[in-house]
């Protein structure tokens, strides 16, 4: 399946999945906002992502965080457009996770190849900026507005994710935007309890027929949080096993905190599932066999 991002085209499968490295710029993130610090910082956190094998950048400049009013457009402008300009001038590929029109628009003149709209395209005229630069858009299914916790009666939440991502599919394209620029995320956590996010990603194949890459954001996610009972930075084990199942649900995308971690995961999987070939002189590394102590030798 072929995702097209401006002058890019990406191959995506959930064979050979696509890693979002998240980059935040946004000290409210309830995940890592305390890491969040200048610009310099930032690249060098972009640059150590892409040297960990992500195969595109995800700037956020506003977290989803239910506790805080939404942030002035200009603040986010403000926090996620250098990051966006000098990651482009490197020839990183880049998306940016917003809401609001304008932020998108500031972030799509700077460079940015795809917008991660997690409103569920509540704007359409993201839709149209998206088009006009060629750029890519992810759909998001939620059924709550922006910054706002709300669990909704769903009748069937698996049929309203996926009737939910087809209308959105439609409302995209009469916008301008060909399919071959849209993905598609079921959104665990978004407008849904735990136990519905679950629902939802059992029944990830659903949405194949939608014809349309999707992209798996789990990474730290609060259902992994409630099945662990975990603080956000200690899922990384529950994160990584809701990547597998989600890969074997057809997702092709990854957007993750852990990258390294993540293509870790994914290389021991693809060779264990015969998805890569393995050399039959495989060995370990001598200087990987074992760990050094303080005050040891070898």
């Amino acid at each position: 399946m072929l995702l097209r991002l401006r002058s890019t085209v990406l191959r995506c499968s959930s064979r050979r999945p696509l890693v979002l490295g998240i980059l935040n710029a946004s000290p409210e993130s309830f995940s890592d906002g305390d890491e969040v610090a200048g610009l310099d910082r930032q690249l060098a956190r972009a640059a150590g992502l892409l040297d960990a094998g992500a195969d595109m950048i995800d700037v956020g400049g506003e977290s989803g965080v239910t506790n805080r009013a939404p942030l002035a457009s200009a603040e986010e402008i403000r926090r996620v457009v250098p990051i966006v300009e000098a990651l482009v001038n490197r020839g990183t590929l880049v998306s940016v996770d917003t809401w609001k029109p304008s932020v998108a628009l500031a972030a799509l003149e700077a460079g940015a190849h795809l917008i991660n709209d997690v409103s569920g395209l509540r704007d359409p005229t993201i839709a149209t900026h998206c088009a006009r630069f060629g750029a890519g858009l992810v759909i998001l299914h939620t059924r709550a507005a922006p910054k706002v916790k709300e669990f909704p009666a769903y009748a069937d939440v698996v049929s309203d994710v996926a009737a939910f991502l087809r209308e959105r599919l439609e409302v995209a394209t009469s916008r301008g935007l060909a399919p071959e620029h849209l993905v598609l995320d079921p959104g665990p956590d978004f407008a849904k309890t735990p136990a519905q996010s679950i629902a939802v990603l059992r029944n990830l194949p659903v949405l194949g027929s939608l014809g349309r890459p999707v992209l798996l954001a789990v990474s730290r996610k609060d259902f992994v949080g409630a099945l662990t009972a975990r603080m956000p930075k200690q899922r990384l084990a529950g994160t990584l096993a809701a990547v597998g199942a989600g890969l074997d649900g057809g997702a092709s995308m990854l957007r993750v905190h852990d990258v390294a971690e993540t293509v870790d995961f994914l290389r021991v999987r693809a060779a264990l599932v015969g998805l890569d070939e393995v050399a039959p002189d495989l060995r370990l590394a001598e200087h990987l066999r074992r760990e050094k102590h303080a005050g040891t030798e070898g």
